[in-house]
Formats: structure tokens, C-alpha cells, sequence
């Protein structure tokens, strides 16, 4: 899809190159986070065009009622495409998440894959952690995928009050018990009948969003989707 290259986009780049998220090098005038030979050369998992059945989805069954599920690449700790997640989530650069939240969108919608979604939620940080950051990377994928869709965006149904420490180096076992109550529903929403798609930076075991997921739990006829940027092998 042809890109409207804004003055301002061209005068800022001028100013100050943008860099590649992945290998540094500056990014083209047409290009946004990634330059096309890191693009051309993304590990991406092909989930959205099977997105009822595939790795990522079999990591949700008999755990919440997902429907389809589709992460954009492969993730792995360490690795040059992991420096996304990194600067997206450590170094100030929310626009990274919508820019890759609205790539996802476009490349998974020629699957079919937001037909009938009626609200994305992305996944809540708790509030001193988002202080700190400044922002949720998962909202700011969110809000590239809304962007691409159209599907609105619900913050209000569920908020984060625990948090103890980051998931990365974790077993299974240890991921499960560290989001264990971290998750509440608010009550200010009614999903009664919703398909809701639900947002995060990476899955691994799918923990965080079984718990996030797990307290709509008996909300009558809730149906759920998940869409992550990264998936780990």
C-alpha cells in the first residue's frame, strides 16, 4: 500500500534519521520502525491465515475460550528482531507499537482475521509500572491495530494490581503463579456477548493473558481472540 509522506515526516527525518528498530541503519523516507530488508526478512509465523489452530492458539485451549489467535513474528530473547520489543517497551518509543500494531492489522486482516471482533483490550499494566514507563506498549499496539481495523478500544473492563517482576526469565510454572490475582474486572463494562480481542507485546506460555482473560470468567456467551507481536518458540 502506497504511504502519504507528510512535510513534517520529511523535515523531522532531515532533522534527526529515524533508525532502524532492528539493524540501526536509517530508515527510507517511505519506511516506519523497520527498514524493508528487516521487514523482507521478519520471522513471521503465518498464524492469521490459521489462526483457529496453530501454536500460539493450542497455548490457550481448555484455559479460556479463544477463537483465533495469531502473533506477527517469532520471538526469541536476544535476537536482533527482539530489539523491537526492547525499544518499544524500554526506551521510549511508543510509536513503535502502533506502527507494528497497524502492520499486524493489515497483513492478518487479508485473513479474515478481525471479522466479528466487536472491542480490542489490551492487556493493563499496573499504574505505577505505566507511570514509570509513561505509557503501555500494549495500548499502543492496540491503538495501530484500531487504526488499520476500526475496532474500538476498551480500557475500562480490566486493571493490573500486582506486579512482581517481569516475566522473562521465568519457567512456566513460575509465570502461571507470578500473574496468579494480579487481574480484576472492573465491572464498568458489560461483554455479556462480546468477541473481544485481546492485546499483548509477547506471548509465551500465555499466562499473563490466561490471568487477564480468567476474570470475565461466566461472563455469558464472551468470546476471545489474541494478537501479540511476538510469539516465543
Amino acid at each position: 500500500m502506497e504511504q502519504r509522506i507528510s512535510f513534517w515526516h520529511r523535515l523531522l527525518n532531515l532533522i534527526a534519521p529515524q533508525g532502524c528498530a532492528v539493524c540501526g541503519c536509517r530508515l527510507g523516507m517511505s519506511e516506519e520502525v523497520i527498514c524493508s530488508t528487516c521487514n523482507l526478512h521478519l520471522p513471521r509465523t503465518g498464524f492469521a491465515s490459521h489462526a483457529y489452530d496453530n501454536d500460539m492458539a493450542r497455548r490457550f485451549w481448555a484455559r479460556i475460550p479463544v477463537e483465533r489467535a495469531s502473533a506477527l513474528f517469532y520471538y526469541e530473547a536476544g535476537s536482533e528482531v527482539s530489539r523491537i520489543i526492547h525499544r518499544l517497551k524500554y526506551s521510549d518509543h511508543p510509536e513503535i507499537g502502533v506502527s507494528m500494531g497497524k502492520m499486524a492489522a493489515e497483513e492478518f486482516a487479508v485473513h479474515g482475521f478481525f471479522e466479528g471482533i466487536d472491542l480490542i483490550v489490551p492487556v493493563p499494566l499496573e499504574r505505577k509500572r505505566q507511570r514509570q514507563r509513561g505509557y503501555n506498549q500494549s495500548v499502543e499496539i492496540a491503538k495501530g491495530v484500531s487504526e488499520a481495523t476500526g475496532i474500538p478500544i476498551e480500557t475500562r473492563a480490566v486493571k493490573r494490581t500486582l506486579f512482581h517482576g517481569s516475566q522473562t526469565q521465568k519457567n512456566q510454572q513460575q509465570r502461571m503463579e507470578n500473574v496468579e490475582n494480579a487481574f480484576h474486572a472492573t465491572g464498568e463494562v458489560d461483554l455479556t456477548g462480546k468477541h473481544i480481542l485481546m492485546i499483548d507485546d509477547i506471548v509465551t506460555s500465555g499466562a499473563t493473558i490466561c490471568a487477564c482473560a480468567g476474570v470475565f470468567s461466566g461472563t455469558p456467551g464472551l468470546r476471545i481472540s489474541v494478537l501479540s507481536l511476538g510469539m516465543a518458540k
